[in-house]
């Protein structure tokens, strides 16, 4: 997949693919408007969506009723590192849930992509063009 990143103005920045326009902003402390969630909000809210299509495919495919499906991510960081030490997803399920499926439930939301791309993430490398000249720097 290839996105195009784009640069609106101020602090605000755009990925755009597939016909799509997602748009991402600072906090004004940051130089942002907030006119948009910010980039690593964006992170997070990819992880949760994630991770709930799994949930929702799962009563889905049991014909279980999801009207009453909640899911929330909640996250615990190291405020001296500024890093993420936890995200905890918590799934809140219909009174007439088989007991039976919790720990199937646990594991189908445990497939979701984005996490498991936490787990054995992506080598990442950065390139800079310089007109027709190429830097490559790269970290992992």
């Amino acid at each position: 997949m290839d996105m195009e990143i784009t640069f609106p103005g101020r602090a605000r920045v755009n990925a755009e693919f597939d016909g799509f326009v997602v748009q991402t902003d600072q906090i004004v402390a940051a130089g942002g408007e907030e006119s948009a969630p910010t980039p690593f909000n964006l992170f997070l809210a990819s992880l949760g969506a994630c991770a709930g299509i799994y949930a929702l495919s799962f009563l889905q495919h049991r014909g279980i009723p999801t009207e009453d499906l909640r899911m929330r991510l909640s996250t615990e960081a190291d405020k001296t590192r500024g890093m993420l030490t936890k995200i905890t997803f918590s799934i809140e399920v219909p009174a007439s849930f088989p007991a039976k499926y919790v720990p199937a439930l646990v594991r189908s939301v445990e497939q979701c992509t984005v996490k498991r791309h936490l787990h054995e993430p992506p080598a990442f490398e950065t390139v800079v063009r310089i007109a027709d000249a190429e830097a490559h720097v790269s970290r992992s």
